[in-house]
Parts: C-alpha cells; structure tokens; sequence
C-alpha cells in the first residue's frame, strides 16, 4: 500500500497535473473565430425575460432567426421583443413542462427554418426558489425539476434532429449551484446537477454527430434576471407543520430570509458576461464545455471546489458565522 502510495504521488499527480496543463492551455488556445450566423436559426427558451430576453435580442441584431420561446407570449418581456425585434424574431408559446406546447412549437419551427436550418437551441427556461430541505414537499421538489432537468429534455428530444441534420450546438444555462452545495437550495441543485449530467451525456453521444454541446454555468445574477423567487419567513412559516415550527423556531426562519433577501440583492447588476458566453457557445468554431462565470476573485475557488474533498467543502459551511448562527438558534429552546 505504501509502495502504491509512492507511486501515485510520484508519477499519477505529476501526470494529472499535465494533463490538465495541457487541458486548459487548449481551451485557450482555441480560435475565437465565430461562425457566421446570419440565415441560419436558433431556438431559445425562456426569452419572457433574463438572459433569455437578452440574447434573443442580440442574436436578433446579427440577422439570425430566432423562435423566442416564451411563457406568456402576450406578456410585457415578450412584446417588448416582437416591438424592439425584426421579423426575424418569431415568438413561440413554449411552456417547456407542456409535451403539447413543445410539439406545436416544434411545428412551428420546422415550417419556418430559413435554409441553412436550425443551427442552436440554447436551453435557458428555468425557475429557482429556496428553502430548507425540511421545509419544502416532494411537490416542491417535482415542480423545479419538471421545469429546470425535464424541461430541457423535453425540448432536447424534440429539436435535436434538426440540430443534429445542421451539426450545430445544443447550450444548457445551468448554475454554480449544479456542484457548490449550499443552504436553502436543495431543490434547485438537484434540478440543475441532473441538468448537467443529461448534457454531459448528451455531449458524448453527439460527438460522433458533429453536434457540440456546452453548460453555462452563471453565479449570482440575481439583480440582473430578477429569477430569485422573493419570499418572507411569514411565507415559510405558515407552511410549516406543528412538529416542524417545534423544530425550526420563527427566530431562525426569519434569518434565513434575511439571508437569502440579501442574496438576492448582491451579485451581478447585468446579464452582459452570460449573453457573450452564449454567444461565443453558438458561434465558437471550438467552444467551450463549460462557461464558469463569477466574479475573477472568485474563479479560482470555483475552478477548485467540485475537486476538493468532502470534508473540506462541508467544512465551508459548518465554519461560516451563518452556520453557527442557525446551530444556536435551532437549539436555543
């Protein structure tokens, strides 16, 4: 075992540590080059607002056109593109829980494809909530992940032949939270982990394809896409059962909302960093698996966290002041 030991620091860490020398300094080296665009079509989901909206917008500019897939095509977020958009732009009706709303779309799209076909479908439709494992219902859980893991398999299915006949991209905005575990958002972590793991596979089976497949993964955008679902403990609290309002005292509920609300009003201000991830996942002539975007103080611990282990990343939690502050009051009787 010793002998094993030796071994693997000798020669396993000095191999994996070229290795992935020699992994990011090609995804550096990759052109930048984009791909010209205009003719082609690309599907998005989620444009009612957010990144959605924005790149919908973007795209639009450059000659490309765009099925806007929209909640509430009658909505303020999606007039507004059918007013600031040219023709180019179609708004689809596209609930992506909805097989019925994702078949109709998909007929829509394929009575419309320009010639060059449908290049991308950039799958960004998804909601978030938060809450403690303990305050929350399998119905809770069912719904995020309906919308945020089956959603994008519902419309990945549906358009991937025709992506596929284009050798073009399929993009997932996926989040940190997919591998940084933290309070109060279990269900959106499992809904976009499971996300992740669909398109990694995905990624592999449509290599042989030519289809290229990338995960955006944003950090805090919440100023800028307003997707936080903004809640109060009272909100917690009156749904909670006798054994569990013994259990989590109203003292704590309320500073766990304070918490989050503070949450939801840090980050960043604009969706500029995640429009040009997206932008450069569909026009790259290499783009990249994966897009991490935080802040440049933060990138390296995110680089590094989903390869620390266990112990250490639980330790992140069970050390911070909020960790102990929920410890004491939980157990304040």
């Amino acid at each position: 075992m010793a002998l094993a030991a030796a071994s693997l620091l000798l020669f396993g860490l000095p191999s994996v540590l070229i290795i992935s020398f020699l992994a990011i300094t090609r995804v550096v080296s990759r052109c930048q080059s984009p791909k010209e665009l205009k003719g082609r079509a690309v599907l998005i989901t989620g444009c009612d607002s957010g990144f959605g909206h924005h790149l919908a917008k973007h795209l639009d500019s450059r000659g490309v056109v765009v099925f806007a897939g929209c909640l509430f095509p009658e909505g303020h977020g999606a007039q507004s593109l059918k007013k600031d958009c040219s023709s180019n732009l179609k708004l689809l009706k596209l609930d992506v829980t909805s097989d019925e709303d994702v078949q109709k779309a998909k007929e829509v799209v394929q009575a419309n494809l320009p010639e060059k076909g449908l290049w991308a479908v950039v799958n960004n439709a998804g909601i978030t909530d938060w809450a403690e494992i303990e305050w929350s219902t399998t119905d809770d859980f069912q719904k995020m992940v309906d919308v945020n893991l089956f959603g994008c398999i519902r419309t990945s299915i549906a358009f991937l032949p025709m992506v596929r006949a284009s050798k073009g991209r399929m993009v997932y905005v996926s989040s940190i939270l997919s591998f940084f575990n933290c309070l109060n958002m279990g269900a959106y972590s499992v809904s976009k982990r499971g996300m992740e793991a669909f398109a990694d596979c995905l990624r592999v089976e449509m290599a042989s394809f030519g289809v290229k497949v990338s995960i955006i993964q944003p950090g805090n955008f919440g100023p800028a896409t307003n997707i936080l679902r903004r809640k109060t403990g009272s909100d917690i609290w009156e749904r909670l059962s006798d054994e569990r309002k013994q259990m989590f005292n109203r003292q704590y509920i309320d500073l766990a909302s304070e918490y989050f609300m503070t949450t939801c009003n840090s980050g960043f201000t604009n969706t500029e960093m995640v429009t040009d991830a997206m932008v450069h996942a569909i026009t790259s002539s290499h783009p990249k698996y994966r897009y991490l975007l935080v802040s440049k103080l933060d990138m390296f611990f995110f680089y590094a966290f989903p390869y620390l282990p266990t112990f250490l990343t639980d330790a992140i939690f069970t050390l911070s002041p909020m960790y102990h502050r929920r410890k004491a009051m939980l157990f304040s009787k």
